[in-house]
């Protein structure tokens, strides 16, 4: 790993080992330009093409089989392939380049191999087997990608709902104007996909009654990978429904929702993350925004300078984000340092232990409670910080909690700065609140400035009183275009 593991100009202060994802490309693109070797160093090309010819294409400089760099130079090529599937998604991976460096990535990106649960996620996904092929360079698509655009105005009646891991948020619009808004606890686990369409159709119509005329439009979203078509190919709010019925129920769920209980009005369903972006970037009034709100996980969405989206699954906590061999495992795939558990609640529990928390037994870090899908203990421990961050005897431990997470953030941010052209950034969810959100982004300048000062002009925000009460609402129920 001597070609990849580096130390960051502004370490995390609770997480000393912490090796930026960004960085370590770094290094080895430079270790590869300074070999002087004959035929020591080479390109791997590779594209990761989307149902509809939508292609994510890039190259990364590599050692040769003969080199002692070539394991770290395969190592990084996986994590390299397995950010772009994370953040584009992907139903077809191409491969260009050295004849063993190919082999080994296919094997990797196929059943059984490393990567198997990307393409079985994918798979998911997108409804069809996923395809992994050594091409020649000439037969590699060029990158194509085409912007989603999203309704902007919410005018008319309307109703918007939001997915969570706990609720059914829903809200009554009216020419922009929330009337009414409401949450609805459900049970994400529960097996039965009617159980989960009774219980959104319940919400939504109870919403709907508090307009003052006819329903228009719908909008929504949803944590997880949701189509162009608002088709619910890959939510984690339905994680027990089984795959063939999930296919057959699931997947047309919002689309049967407006067909058959609301007339066959308009829809349109988006990431969650997404929606975030969106409801920023009419916030700042400027566009080439990435929202990213740190709460159960990371939800996090782009949108360009003019306002509309990527196209892009943004399932960014998925992505890598520290190549340090012993980062924390991600509870939710087989790897180790996923964003999830750098930007959101377990970022903060995962460290507060170090920080200084006094914490029963069942919140110790490496306790089974700690270690489990379920949000719950997280989420209690995260109030348990967030009580020392208002204690003046415990705060200066406290704090350290969030200066690590904003060397995080700023790190992560100038890693998704390689493929999207970003200069504001808006941060919020439950971890950015109180104090510990304004330390966070104080460090992550402090990131951008020493380690890309290219990138130190980015503006961070955090939301709006308007914003944290409706304007993701407004935002979402206006994304139906009429």
């Amino acid at each position: 790993m001597k070609f990849l593991l580096t130390r960051p100009s502004v370490p995390a202060p609770l997480d000393p080992n912490f090796c930026p994802f960004v960085l370590s490309k770094r290094k080895h693109m430079q270790r590869v330009a300074d070999s002087s070797q004959l035929g020591a160093v080479s390109e791997l090309h590779f594209a990761v093409e989307r149902p509809g010819g939508c292609v994510g294409r890039d190259k990364l400089p590599v050692f040769a089989e003969t080199h002692e760099g070539f394991d770290a130079s395969v190592f990084l090529a996986g994590e390299c392939i397995r950010y772009m599937i994370w953040q584009r998604g992907g139903l077809k991976l191409m491969l260009s380049g050295p004849a063993k460096i190919c082999e080994l990535l296919k094997a990797a990106y196929s059943e059984g191999g490393k990567y198997a649960f990307e393409a079985t996620t994918m798979t998911k996904i997108y409804g069809v087997p996923r395809s992994v092929d050594v091409v020649k360079p000439e037969e590699l698509p060029a990158s194509k990608d085409e912007p989603i655009v999203c309704g902007k105005v919410a005018s008319g009646c309307r109703i918007a709902f939001d997915l969570g891991k706990s609720d059914v948020k829903t809200v009554a619009v009216k020419d922009g104007e929330v009337l009414h808004s409401e949450e609805t606890e459900w049970d994400v686990t529960n097996p039965d996909p009617q159980y989960h369409y009774d219980v959104i159709v319940k919400a939504m119509k109870a919403t709907a009654a508090k307009l003052p005329g006819p329903l228009v439009a719908i909008g929504g979203s949803a944590t997880g990978a949701v189509s162009a078509d608002s088709e619910a190919t890959w939510c984690d709010c339905f994680p027990n429904v089984a795959p063939d019925v999930y296919k057959k129920r699931v997947v047309p769920i919002f689309n049967d929702i407006a067909k058959n209980e609301f007339g066959g009005v308009p829809i349109k369903v988006i990431n969650d993350g997404e929606v975030t972006a969106v409801a920023g970037g009419q916030m700042v009034g400027a566009g080439c925004l990435f929202g990213i709100s740190l709460g159960s996980s990371e939800g996090s969405g782009y949108v360009d300078a003019h306002g509309n989206l990527t196209g892009w699954i943004n399932e960014n906590a998925y992505c890598p984000c520290d190549m340090n061999p012993e980062g924390p495992a991600n509870v939710w795939s087989p790897h180790r340092g996923d964003a999830s558990m750098y930007l959101g609640q377990r970022a903060a529990t995962r460290l507060a232990k170090k920080g200084g928390i006094d914490l029963p037994e069942d919140m110790d870090p490496e306790h089974p409670n700690m270690n489990q899908t379920n949000h719950g203990p997280h989420a209690q421990c995260l109030k348990k910080i967030q009580a020392a961050m208002k204690d003046p005897a415990k705060e200066p431990e406290a704090r350290l909690i969030y200066e690590s997470i904003g060397v995080f953030l700023g790190y992560t941010i100038a890693q998704y700065c390689e493929y999207l052209d970003i200069k504001n950034v808006l941060i919020l969810g439950r971890v950015s609140s109180g104090d510990g959100g304004q330390i966070m982004m104080d460090v992550a300048k402090k990131v951008l400035e020493a380690d890309f000062p290219d990138l130190a002009g980015i503006k961070f925000h955090t939301p709006s009183e308007h914003m944290k009460r409706v304007g993701q609402c407004v935002a979402a129920a206006a994304l139906p275009e009429l």
